[in-house]
């Protein structure tokens, strides 16, 4: 190819580039541009996502306390031990080990069918909701389509979004669905893209289906029957697939292990 040709070349790659750019929905840093990404968003959608999904979408409304969560997860700065102790700890492994006996049938089905003993579901369960008692009341499709609108992690949640206008169109979510304040749903807090892969079918508000989708969720991310958890065992990785969050980690395989040890 010529010099002046391949200068030719990469003008047009790079208007070629400019033109996909202009198509995609920008994202934005504010409340701003929410109701214009929305409308560019939902004509991106179409074909992907049906058009009942599509009018939950545009229900939806830029979340200021999604942003204000986002922007505000300064507890896994803390140590272990400051984590613990503001996350209530103590009181998780006493709960958890009462929970590990009185369910102590649902708890080997699920141990059986996915080689997850109790102590870590029951530590994930008692981190992320309190066992049930603090689920939210962010609603969900407000929650993920901020955040997929938001430029610091639009990427990410983009994906989830189009898994929670599947989930739309399944029944699983809908317009008025709440929880967590980044679209987490259910016992354990499951993001709508993690429903959509683990979940075994049913809501997440339902605590049998809750733990056998967490313990479905660390199967697939490789969870060994009777291998070890803590750090440098086998299963930490699989806690890892978690949550990103080294202190989060380590504080589920300890509390797991004082579950499971009692």
């Amino acid at each position: 190819m010529t010099r002046s040709g391949y200068g030719r070349a990469l003008i047009a790659a790079g208007l070629a580039v400019l033109a996909g750019g202009a198509e995609a929905a920008q994202c934005g840093n504010s409340a701003a541009g929410f109701e214009s990404w929305k409308r560019e968003f939902a004509e991106e959608a179409r074909g992907r996502a049906s058009p009942a999904a599509i009018s939950a979408l545009m229900g939806t409304s830029y979340s200021s306390a999604t942003i204000a969560a986002d922007r505000g997860q300064r507890s896994f700065k803390l140590s272990l031990e400051q984590f613990l102790a503001k996350r209530g700890g103590p009181a998780i492994i006493s709960r958890g080990r009462a929970l590990k006996r009185s369910q102590g049938a649902l708890f080997d089905s699920i141990e059986q069918r996915y080689g997850v003993p109790p102590g870590p579901l029951l530590a994930i369960w008692g981190m992320e909701t309190g066992f049930g008692a603090v689920k939210g009341n962010v609603n969900t499709l407000s929650a993920v389509a901020t955040l997929a609108y938001d430029c610091r992690r639009s990427a990410f949640f983009t994906d989830q979004l189009y898994a929670a206008l599947t989930l739309v169109d399944r029944g699983v979510l809908t317009a008025a669905t709440r929880g967590a304040a980044h679209g987490e749903v259910g016992h354990t807090q499951f993001l709508p893209k993690s429903v959509l892969n683990y979940g075994t079918g049913g809501s997440l508000d339902n605590v049998s289906v809750a733990l056998a989708s967490t313990a479905n969720f660390l199967k697939a991310h490789g969870w060994r029957a009777g291998a070890g958890y803590q750090p440098g065992e086998p299963n930490f990785a699989a806690i890892q697939g978690w949550n990103a969050a080294s202190v989060y980690q380590r504080a589920i395989a300890l509390i797991g292990s004082k579950i499971d040890g009692e």
